[in-house]
């Protein structure tokens, strides 16, 4: 029985390591594709996207949007949120440690670079209200709704904290891919959305 125990345990290793690596070869080349990409084709690509979005019944009844401040290899949000803030609240993660503090987006404020160098709200107090849609980054998606991040768990471990809310994967087209390697660790979005497709 201990051999037998230690053998299923050994392939479960395994198995974890070569998703581990299928991880890493598709963040890679997630990476190498984001470079083919010209500023106008991001910012055509991210209007197409929140075009979409913005006639989803759950975005018109939402008041609350957790949204995130984009870095230059992202799909480009800072149009998005100036926009949306003239109507909604606009909700921003900032990274503290392991977690995702929210804090509420000011159209007037001031912003500063986090732990990570993304840019955040200047302000201190986090948000603890309700999320009614959040919107969400990633490398990957795939069409059974599976996101592929950074490998660092922010967004996991707040939605497996958070289940409240509609959550809405966003990328450019060559982001959805056929199939991402995931694991029971890695929360499904509710709806992914690129520039040409819905699912």
């Amino acid at each position: 029985m201990r051999n037998l125990i230690s053998g299923l345990l050994s392939r479960l290793h395994k198995n974890d390591q070569q998703i581990f690596a299928e991880k890493k070869q598709v963040r890679q080349w997630i990476r190498e594709m984001k470079k083919t990409l010209s500023e106008d084709a991001k910012n055509q690509e991210a209007d197409a996207v929140f075009s979409k979005i913005e006639i989803f019944p759950e975005f018109k009844a939402a008041k609350t949007i957790l949204l995130y401040w984009s870095t230059p290899d992202e799909l480009p949000t800072h149009t998005t949120i100036k926009r949306w803030s003239m109507e909604k609240q606009i909700i921003l993660p900032t990274v503290v440690g392991d977690d995702l503090i929210l804090k509420h987006y000011l159209p007037n404020g001031t912003m500063r670079q986090g732990e990570l160098g993304i840019w955040e709200p200047d302000i201190a107090e986090a948000y603890e209200g309700k999320v009614d849609l959040v919107i969400v980054p990633g490398v990957a998606f795939d069409s059974r709704k599976n996101r592929l991040g950074r490998g660092k768990g922010y967004y996991d471990r707040f939605f497996s904290e958070n289940k409240n809310g509609m959550k809405i994967g966003v990328g450019f087209d060559f982001q959805l891919l056929t199939r991402t390697p995931s694991t029971k660790m890695d929360i499904k979005m509710d709806k992914i959305v690129t520039p040409s497709k819905i699912i």
